[in-house]
This record gives structure tokens, C-alpha cells and sequence, in this order.
């Protein structure tokens, strides 16, 4: 088995077909098919099943598909570390931000990061909290700030800070009576909560605070937020 071999591989599972991954990786369609099929006989069983309906991974495939996904995530970071290390730098520290976490904070953890650890780089990449948890997972990402409290799934979630709870009334709304607007009385009003796709780990913890309440929340539409 060459890398070679898991490249064809990974192209073709996430192309489903031929033809495409071919055009792909720039090689012809026949050095391809015998590619997977060296590949498939050095492993002894079937990555792919192909039928009038085109091409599909088998369960073994799937399972394949993912570990080679983690290996070629792992090159890739070896080949940036050594690149940094060469430039004088230690390493890469990949972080994933989601449901909008670049606040104040973050800018002066970041700055705390490059005082103690300058030969250190931090890169930040913002995601919705799906595909980072999905990269945490996958080796793409080191850690991730978000606002679920709850990530589950094999990954521990910690806070690291907290934030007050904020409502948005308008003028001489009846709520603003109260110093401290109680929750009980956030729901006797509709209450438009965060969008899902924009914030969806604040969505839920917005969601699981209304909905423990005796009265249920009217919940009315979430805006989008661009």
C-alpha cells in the first residue's frame, strides 16, 4: 500500500465517481481503476461496490474513508510544523471559533499567547460549531471556542469564561420594571431567539434555559444574521 494508492482511494470515495476523480488527481481513468483494485487486493476485501446506480462505498469503505481523511490531515500538519520549525517557530496551534466567540477575550488570550509563547504560531479559524466539532474530531483542528456547553461526542468542553445572559426590549417595554428581568417572565412575550445556523451552540443553551421554564416559551421565527 502507497500513498499513491490512499490518494486514488480518497478521491474516488469522496468523487463517487471515476471518471471525475480521475480528472481530479490530472491521471487517466484505466491507471486509476487499477489503483483501487491493487489497493482492494493488498487489503483483501471491497472499498467500493459499482452497479447501473454508479459508484457507492461499502461499510468497509466508509470506514476506511474516514482513517484515510485523518491520515492525510496528520501529513499535512507534519509537513506545515516542520515548515514553521524551519522559520524559527515551534509549532502550529490550530484553533476553530464558532457562534461568534471573537470577543475582547479571545483577542487577549491571543495576545497572553504570543507573550509567554511567541516562537508558538496560533492560527484561528471561524466555523459554524457542526464543522468544528467535526474537525476537532478529524485532527484539523487542535481546540475550538464556541458557546455549547455541552459538545458530547468524545470531546470534552470546558468554560472558560461566562457571559450574562442579555435581552434586547423595546422602549418602555413592560419587562424593563424589572432590575433583573426574570426568565419566568421572558416567556409571557414571544421571544425571538439567535438564529441556529449563526450561533447554533448559543441557540441551544438560550433553548434549553426557556424550555426548562413550567410555561413553554413562544418561541416565533429566528432571524439570519449575515
Amino acid at each position: 500500500m502507497e500513498l499513491r494508492h490512499l490518494r486514488c482511494f480518497l478521491a474516488v470515495a469522496e468523487e463517487l465517481h471515476f471518471a471525475r476523480a480521475a480528472e481530479r488527481l490530472h491521471i487517466e481513468q484505466s491507471p486509476l481503476s487499477r489503483a483501487i483494485k491493487e489497493l482492494e487486493d493488498d487489503m483483501g476485501l471491497k472499498l467500493f461496490a459499482r452497479n447501473r446506480r454508479g459508484t457507492q462505498l461499502t461499510p468497509a469503505g466508509r470506514a476506511f474513508q474516514q482513517d484515510v481523511r485523518k491520515l492525510f490531515t496528520s501529513i499535512e500538519q507534519a509537513r506545515e510544523n516542520a515548515k514553521s520549525v524551519a522559520t524559527g517557530r515551534r509549532g502550529i496551534l490550530r484553533i476553530a471559533v464558532s457562534d461568534g466567540a471573537t470577543e475582547p477575550r479571545l483577542s487577549t488570550w491571543l495576545a497572553r499567547c504570543r507573550a509567554e509563547e511567541p516562537e508558538v504560531e496560533v492560527r484561528i479559524t471561524e466555523v459554524p460549531l457542526a464543522e468544528q466539532l467535526r474537525g476537532l474530531h478529524e485532527g484539523h483542528f487542535d481546540a475550538g471556542f464556541s458557546r455549547a456547553n455541552n459538545a458530547g461526542n468524545g470531546i470534552v468542553a470546558e468554560a472558560v469564561w461566562h457571559d450574562p445572559l442579555l435581552l434586547a426590549v423595546p422602549a418602555r417595554h413592560p419587562l424593563l420594571a424589572h432590575g433583573r428581568v426574570p426568565l419566568s417572565e421572558v416567556v409571557r412575550y414571544p421571544v425571538i431567539a439567535c438564529h441556529p445556523d449563526v450561533c447554533e451552540g448559543y441557540c441551544r443553551q438560550v433553548t434549553r434555559l426557556l424550555f426548562a421554564l413550567a410555561d413553554e416559551p413562544d418561541l416565533v421565527e429566528s432571524p439570519r444574521i449575515s
